[in-house]
């Protein structure tokens, strides 16, 4: 019969001593398997840069959002600035040509012999009895019926028509492209005398007539056509428009001649009503001031 194995309780503490002191070895030595200090430390660090990683991450993207939104504001502002660079660079452009124009009309107005009134057109009616223009002046700037309309436009002086309706503070023009409107006229090189006529509107040219045949071949298009001064309506030699097409009837002893206006209606936007009636004021109060 076998004796069966007992552990004393002397031998289970001298075990467990065994096993504690090397244990508490591996550890002050680091002997042991696992360095738990090392490992503590591994973990918590990679921890802390995966948490360092993500939050550079975030506030990049953050900052990137940021500086989205000021570009986009900088972009807005740049575009509202750029749009006030363009309206006053097109209104110094529309300034400077308005000064052109009215230096133009002035320098004129001040060289014409007769009394003149400067008018800015305010209203056109091609529908009433005269293809009617009104402007801004009447009675009580003087102005009166019958007297002669001119205009300067682009540095050219040309016949508007005449007053044919006054009232205190606005006034009627009957221009010459209107079918009452007819003008004693010459053309300028051969000093042919003829009647130019309208033909109702703008955009058509006007006519001249009683022009002799045997003038035909002294005449070409682009030839001036000007005011006669005969018969006291319109200053002499004030430009018409030019000719543009020559026309011999076998019927008429006359040529018949399509003369195109000197001055634009459609872009026409200031007149001056003579009084050739009277002397021009500015004119006198130069030569005194020299």
């Amino acid at each position: 019969m076998k004796k069966a194995f007992r552990i004393t309780l002397p031998d289970a503490v001298f075990i467990v001593l065994l096993l504690v002191s090397g244990l508490v070895l591996g550890l002050s030595s680091g002997g042991f398997i696992v360095n738990f200090k090392q490992f503590g430390f591994s973990v918590f660090s990679t921890l802390q840069k995966g948490v360092g990683i993500a939050s550079n991450f975030v506030s990049d993207k953050i900052e990137d959002v940021q500086d989205m939104f000021t570009m986009k504001k900088e972009y807005a502002e740049l575009k509202e600035q750029l749009k006030d660079y363009e309206y006053l660079k097109r209104n110094n452009v529309e300034i400077r040509e308005e000064n052109q124009k009215l230096r133009a009309q002035l320098d004129f107005a001040t060289a014409l012999e007769y009394k003149n009134i400067s008018a800015q057109i305010i209203g056109r009616d091609p529908n009433s009895l005269y293809s009617g223009i009104t402007i801004d002046k009447g009675v009580n700037s003087g102005v009166k019926k019958g007297m002669p309309v001119l205009a300067i436009q682009d540095g050219n002086v040309g016949v508007v028509g005449k007053i044919v309706t006054v009232g205190m503070d606005t006034s009627l023009i009957m221009p010459i492209y209107d079918t009452k409107c007819n003008i004693s006229a010459r053309i300028k090189t051969t000093r042919e005398l003829g009647i130019v006529s309208g033909n109702g509107s703008e955009e058509k040219p006007l006519s001249m007539s009683y022009i002799s045949k045997r003038s035909q071949g002294k005449l070409q298009n682009g030839d001036v056509v000007v005011t006669s001064g005969e018969n006291g309506n319109y200053m002499r030699d004030i430009p018409i428009g030019s000719i543009s097409y020559i026309q011999a009837l076998d019927y008429d002893s006359s040529l018949s001649l399509d003369i195109v206006p000197i001055i634009d209606f459609s872009r026409l936007e200031m007149v001056l009503i003579v009084d050739q009636t009277k002397g021009n004021d500015r004119v006198v109060g130069q030569e005194v001031g020299k």
